[in-house]
């Protein structure tokens, strides 16, 4: 295993376990396989382990694993406040005094504040006490270092980045999302700040290995390095020295020694030529079969009536790429929740975003389409009651 200093030079394995997924079994968690992962993982060298509130049964499967084994002072802890549930200082205090008792410990290691997509969500807490809340939390050791997970775009995640001392962050980023999301501009944006960043879904949840378009799999089936889609996937993440851990939702042996085989070998540029002559290969590959050329440069931003053009497009084209229900999924959690009204529906067809798209794209009449596809009529009505629900007041156009 190969391990990265963090912010206080504390040495983070490369490889993290995402306990997102655990292996289930009926209607909840197998407990008896997750328990053998768990403990293979960390014989394996693996030391940094994310859960969440809303991860359904996580944190106590984690909590009680890490307990009978007498494993939590062996590893990093990492789990969320789930900001978008806050309402008071109580209320964070009350869920985080949640989480460490179904995580049986008295400290987390790693806190996030989970799924921020813009500066208004983060203000919203600051309001609420937030500052005085972690300061108090610090000093008596029982947060250790203070981070944030991201859905959103580069332009929300710069200043979210800048509001805070964070000891640092988590962004989605993996080869396809180059350009999306916090993206290559975030990551880097992050590192120059000294603010290390883990990485989640750098396989797409899991559509950069079991969704590949038939060609793409071609590709790697007769490459001679004999490396699987999912080592191309992470070696192209490791190869970048900006990246700290790289989290994986682990949820067979299989996976988890092949991983691990992986990160044993994942040094700061360990990419070669020929791999990352590959990988674009393959970028291309999944990228034809997509619905409008769209590259995420953001050229088109900002758009006068608030609209998110590139993040629009990019669900748009995963409703192509993958299926339709993971682009609107997508749309919903990264785009449709923010504060402030985002959607295709308020374009007024001005013009300025097609004169300055370098791909020269019929953004206009794109737009009317992506929207009528992402937001059917029922789709439209849940975000609606969603929004009310979270803001007071739906900002659906």
């Amino acid at each position: 295993m190969q391990y990265r200093k963090d912010r206080r030079g504390l040495d983070v394995s490369v490889l993290g376990f995402g306990c997102m997924r655990f292996p289930r079994k009926g209607n909840g968690i197998d407990e008896e396989e997750t328990e053998k992962e768990i403990l293979r993982a960390v014989e394996l060298g693996i030391n940094y382990f994310d859960t969440a509130y809303i991860y359904s049964g996580s944190e106590a499967c984690l909590g009680e694993i890490l307990e009978r084994n007498r494993l939590r002072d062996k590893i990093f802890l990492a789990t969320k406040l789930p900001q978008y549930l806050i309402r008071s200082r109580d209320g964070i205090e009350k869920y985080f005094q949640e989480q460490l008792r179904r995580l049986r410990t008295d400290h987390i290691d790693f806190y996030l504040m989970h799924m921020l997509t813009d500066l208004a969500a983060w203000n919203k807490l600051v309001g609420l006490g937030i500052l005085e809340w972690i300061a108090e939390k610090r000093s008596g050791g029982a947060i250790r270092q203070i981070g944030f997970s991201f859905h959103g775009n580069t332009e929300t995640f710069l200043p979210l980045l800048n509001a805070y001392d964070w000891d640092f962050c988590q962004i989605q980023y993996n080869y396809l999302d180059e350009y999306t999301q916090a993206g290559r501009p975030g990551l880097q944006a992050a590192a120059e700040k000294g603010i290390p960043v883990v990485i989640m879904e750098p396989l797409r949840g899991g559509k950069l290995v079991s969704l590949l378009p038939r060609k793409a799999k071609e590709k790697i089936a007769a490459d001679p390095s004999g490396r699987t889609a999912a080592e191309l996937a992470f070696r192209w993440l490791w190869d970048q020295p900006e990246v700290t851990c790289v989290l994986s939702g682990m949820n067979s042996m299989a996976m988890l020694e092949e991983n691990c085989a992986a990160a044993s070998d994942a040094p700061a540029g360990c990419l070669s030529p020929e791999e990352k002559s590959l990988i674009a290969s393959l970028r291309d590959s999944i990228r034809e079969s997509i619905r409008i050329g769209c590259t995420g440069c953001g050229y088109c931003m900002p758009c006068p009536q608030g609209v998110d053009i590139p993040g629009a497009f990019r669900c748009y084209n995963n409703m192509a790429a993958e299926r339709r229900s993971a682009g609107r999924h997508e749309y919903f959690q990264t785009v449709a929740m923010r504060k402030a009204p985002p959607f295709p529906s308020q374009c007024v067809g001005c013009g300025k975003c097609e004169k300055h798209c370098p791909q020269h794209l019929p953004i206009i009449q794109a737009l009317k389409e992506a929207d009528k596809a992402l937001r059917p009529l029922p789709r439209r009505v849940a975000i609606s009651v969603a929004r009310r629900w979270l803001f007071g007041r739906s900002g659906d156009r």
